[in-house]
């Protein structure tokens, strides 16, 4: 079920976290979604509900609290401070203050973020592609986490696995507006042609705020045990979920 995962103990005036990465495999989607799908349109609903209750069933949660949005590639943040009544927000960002919810981001190539200050109880998860990475959803979703009460330099981020530079093959001039934002996403193809490493770009731009980061290692291209969509074509989607773990558990 899990490709990742690390947990945060409590501490005096520090609360615990659960991160984690989703693997491809557990679950109840059939080939070409086989078998942990967590998103996408075209899977049976009825198996990507139930791979969804698994997981939120392993970070402790009914189904309904652990959160999704309906990824759009922008650089747009909502509150999550409960179940959604009615449809998931359209955003790339969540932020929330509470410990009876978990934040989910999907991905088959982009870069799912997932940020936690354990001091002052404030958790995020962001859906960072490349027009993401370039309209700067990370530091709009570092300013929102910001406004809830956290501070950078208390502030952990974990930077899921990703289509690395070497695979992600673009046009030059696609590559050129990926490094006007972020000159350390620009790289080259396994064929040295133009790439961008979206994860790289993201890192820094993370780090531009003073944040401490753990960048998970895999290549979703790469890997077997991750969606790609630059490999696959039609595919799943994994996800990164944060938790913050209720004080009385704590």
């Amino acid at each position: 079920m899990f490709f990742w995962t690390h947990d945060v103990a409590a501490a005096p005036g520090r609360r615990g976290i659960r991160f984690a990465i989703t693997s491809r495999h557990g679950g109840r989607s059939e080939p070409p979604f086989g078998t942990m799908n967590l998103g996408g349109r075209l899977d049976d609903p009825a198996a990507v509900e139930a791979n969804r209750t698994a997981v939120a069933s392993a970070f402790d949660l009914p189904r309904e609290r652990l959160l999704f949005m309906e990824q759009c590639h922008s650089a747009d943040v909502a509150r999550a401070d409960g179940p959604w009544e009615g449809a998931a927000p359209r955003v790339d960002a969540l932020v929330s203050t509470r410990g009876d919810v978990a934040l989910a981001a999907l991905s088959a190539d982009c870069v799912p973020v997932l940020l936690a200050d354990p001091v002052a109880g404030v958790v995020g998860a962001v859906h960072a592609g490349r027009p993401g990475m370039v309209a700067r959803v990370v530091d709009r979703a570092v300013d929102a986490l910001v406004e809830a009460g956290a501070d950078p330099a208390e502030t952990l981020a974990v930077v899921g696995p990703s289509v690395c530079g070497r695979c992600y093959e673009v046009p030059e001039g696609m590559r050129a507006e990926a490094a006007a934002v972020s000159p350390t996403s620009a790289t080259v193809s396994w064929s040295g042609t133009p790439a961008i490493d979206v994860a790289a770009g993201v890192v820094d731009q993370l780090s531009a705020h003073g944040i401490r980061v753990t960048w998970v290692p895999g290549c979703t291209r790469e890997s077997p045990h991750l969606y790609s969509y630059r490999r696959d074509g039609s595919t799943g989607r994994f996800a990164g979920i944060v938790r913050l773990v209720p004080e009385d558990a704590s």
